[in-house]
């Protein structure tokens, strides 16, 4: 334990004001952050992880209430007149956050969203500004920051973007840094790089940092002590090495045991194929001029060739821009592309429209985000059933058996079906899109990386239900992620793309055991936490 805290914490209750009544969403939470400290908060969406976090400089709307008493380097937050508490928002306390297209300007450059910052706290513009703006950018480890400089958000990487919001935070020279899930929405290797950067400023700028995940893989490389999150409340804490062999609360204990595991059993005898490409090309063309000549392609999927046969799962994987998605929906006839893609023994490709309509219900997608992809004006009963009457399934049963059935095999209660998305929670709202998908009683279906967003808990019981639902109707999955440990539980094969190549395929047994390349041994070592976070040097993450 550090000598002294720096951020203390006790007893803090937040309600927030909704239709006349107070809701709880933190009970009671104490918790200290001494100097030079990584303090994990950890708990499920919804447990108050980041109303906790954004409490301490009283960062949340206008409908909540915070009690209790929040301390920094000895002055009380709660209650603070807000000039106080501006003076230490970004100065002593800054923020990292889960995204950061949502959080950077999309109309503002990279200098002019670094150097505003710079000149609100420090009152420095100019010529010192600029070259303050090349320094972060340098010590967060972006390449020729200089010719970045005019760069707009939407033209770096996942990986660069994140880089700026972390030289943003530490534009002001922080103390305490506050990171709220800063990689869930990385690939694996660049959610590595992104670690192994917090944990070399923390230790060169000597700041503290309270890290929120759900995500106890990235906890046990990177925090000195564990605060468990549920429902409000911290049901455990303890140092985190003290936590993971020993965990006392039926919480923890549920979350460490939170990951897909087991492998996929061998397919029997020889079923059939129902999708397979050979030297499948997808070029997107470069037009310029006034003329709109191509001058180049986008070569986005190069020389691909698959087979997924019935009731078996082929996993894709590789970094954001590798290809994945793009290829699934060639396979689907979504996009142009070039070479056979055959179909339940059919060529499809070329084909017009009109006559892969009849197809199209025998191909489905459920894609990353639940809430985005369901319409939120539609219930869940229309939504479930609006292919039914697009394909005309199953006349002779009402719509709304149909929508019962289906719902009640993808874990849902039928009586629920009058409700909207917004209504259920992120994993329920998961098994409407894969119902909606089971319905129409598919023979492929396209997973996009169906459990990203999902809490570990919540996955467990997705990847579940996947593998009953395929044992069952005898499915054939692609299933696209950049999370290997879903893809080995749940894929019979795998495939590595990398910029529109793929550099190596095979069962997932033995990509997984004996990867041939260096990109793949480079993916399964992040994904699995092989890497050492206090070791090696910050790199930047090829632009996706």
């Amino acid at each position: 334990m550090p000598e002294r805290g720096l951020l203390t914490v006790r007893d803090l209750r937040v309600s927030f004001r909704q239709d006349g009544r107070d809701i709880p969403a933190v009970k009671g939470v104490s918790f200290d952050v001494g100097e030079g400290e990584t303090v994990a908060l950890v708990g499920e969406s919804g447990s108050g992880k980041s109303v906790t976090a954004l409490s301490t400089v009283s960062l949340l709307g206008d409908n909540a209430s915070i009690a209790g008493s929040i301390t920094y380097d000895g002055r009380e937050m709660v209650g603070a007149p807000e000039s106080e508490l501006m003076a230490t928002r970004g100065n002593d306390i800054s923020f990292i956050f889960q995204e950061p297209m949502t959080s950077l300007n999309p109309l503002h450059t990279l200098e002019r969203q670094l150097t505003e910052s710079i000149a609100l706290h420090q009152g420095v513009t100019g010529a010192a500004a600029r070259t303050r703006v090349l320094e972060l950018l340098n010590k967060v480890g972006i390449r020729d920051p200089e010719s970045r400089l005019g760069a707009y958000p939407h033209q770096l990487s996942g990986g660069q973007r994140q880089r700026v919001m972390i030289a943003m935070a530490l534009a002001n020279g922080p103390d305490l840094l506050i990171a709220d899930e800063p990689t869930t929405a990385l690939d694996v290797t660049i959610q590595a790089q992104i670690l192994e950067l917090l944990a070399e400023l923390k230790r060169s700028e000597r700041m503290s940092l309270l890290f929120i995940t759900h995500d106890l893989g990235i906890v046990r490389k990177i925090a000195d002590r564990v605060c468990v999150m549920k429902d409000g409340e911290i049901v455990e804490t303890g140092a985190t090495s003290e936590i993971f062999s020993n965990p006392q609360h039926p919480y923890t204990r549920k979350l460490l045991a939170a990951e897909p595991s087991g492998t996929m059993p061998p397919l029997e005898g020889a079923p059939e194929e129902v999708v397979s490409t050979d030297g499948l090309r997808i070029w997107f063309p470069i037009q310029r001029g006034f003329l709109r000549r191509t001058v180049g392609h986008v070569k986005a999927v190069n020389d691909a060739s698959i087979s997924i046969r019935s009731g078996e799962t082929l996993g894709i994987v590789g970094e954001s821009g590798s290809g994945k998605t793009t290829l699934a929906l060639a396979v689907m006839r979504l996009i142009a592309s070039e070479g056979p893609v055959v179909f339940l023994g059919d060529n499809v490709q070329g084909k017009p429209q009109r006559q892969l309509r009849d197809l199209r219900r025998h191909m489905q997608i459920v894609f990353q985000d639940p809430y985005g992809s369901l319409s939120p004006r539609m219930t869940v009963e229309e939504i479930i059933a609006e292919g039914l009457g697009v394909h005309k399934v199953d006349r002779n049963r009402s719509s709304r058996e149909q929508v019962a059935d289906i719902m009640a095999e993808v874990g849902l209660d039928p009586a629920t079906m009058h409700r909207y998305p917004h209504e259920f929670s992120g994993g329920q709202r998961q098994r409407v899109a894969i119902a909606r998908a089971m319905i129409l009683q598919p023979r492929l279906v396209v997973l996009d990386e169906p459990t990203s967003a999902l809490d570990m808990t919540v996955q467990v019981q997705i990847v579940d239900l996947l593998r009953r639902l395929q044992a069952k109707h005898g499915l054939a999955y692609l299933f696209i992620s950049h999370d290997l440990r879903v893809v080995r539980a749940l894929s019979h094969k795998v495939m590595v793309m990398k910029q529109g190549d793929i550099v190596e395929s095979g069962s997932a047994r033995e990509i997984f055991e004996a990867p041939k390349t260096d990109y793949t041994r480079e993916l399964i070592a992040a994904a699995f936490n092989l890497g050492d976070t206090h070791a090696g040097s910050v790199r930047e993450p090829n632009s996706a």
